[in-house]
């Protein structure tokens, strides 16, 4: 069967306004999608490895080019087991609010614990080269304000980031969807999350 990495970058379960949205997205997709499984990463109750001074001198025997061996080696175990996760989907769905105008600080520290050389990508003489191919990535966004708006699309340090550095390992298939504002009133609120809602439901559908 193929696999469905869910990424949750939310503290929050039943409150979530992301998740009001990704879970219509789930519910359509795998009603449709039979022989695919949803395997889910909540990262607020994973316990991420830290980037020790012995890993982050891994990464840099590896940037050298070289093989890890001994206490290295060991100490990139636990790395290396999140990269093959990651690596191990076929499609991707990231849960995310908006935290300061960019990602949780959760998503920020699983990104700088799989994307590593030569497991996602590698360098080359004609430049980097990401190595996870041919799949694809939906990321479901809740946002207080309206990053839509001329006033405040440059403060969107969310949507650009997330395009670059999975862009950079070679996902370049990534659809966003953006439920905004939320923090407008109650009526505005419940509005755009059954906008984005629909969107999820036809999104699921063309998948």
């Amino acid at each position: 069967m193929k696999k469905l990495l869910h990424i949750i970058a939310t503290p929050r379960t039943e409150e979530s306004r992301t998740l009001q949205v990704s879970q219509v997205f789930l519910k359509v997709f795998t009603e449709k999608h039979t022989d695919w499984v949803v395997e889910e990463l909540d990262l607020s109750n994973e316990q991420l490895p830290f980037l020790t001074a012995k890993r982050v001198d891994g990464k840099y025997v590896l940037l050298g080019g070289k093989d890890l061996y001994g206490e290295l080696k060991e100490a990139w175990q636990e790395i290396v087991a999140h990269i093959e996760r990651f690596k191990s989907a076929d499609a991707y769905l990231i849960s995310t609010p908006m935290w300061n105008f960019s990602i949780p600080y959760s998503l920020k520290h699983y990104l700088d614990v799989i994307l590593q050389p030569k497991y996602l990508f590698r360098y080359t003489a004609a430049g980097v080269e990401g190595l996870v191919k041919n799949k694809s990535m939906v990321v479901i966004t809740s946002r207080g304000g309206d990053y839509t708006s001329p006033k405040m699309h440059g403060a969107d340090f969310q949507e650009p980031y997330l395009r670059f550095v999975f862009g950079f390992i070679g996902i370049t298939d990534i659809t966003f969807i953006n439920a905004q504002p939320m923090d407008m009133g109650e009526t505005l609120q419940a509005q755009k999350i059954k906008e984005a809602q629909a969107r999820a439901k036809e999104l699921a559908l063309q998948l």
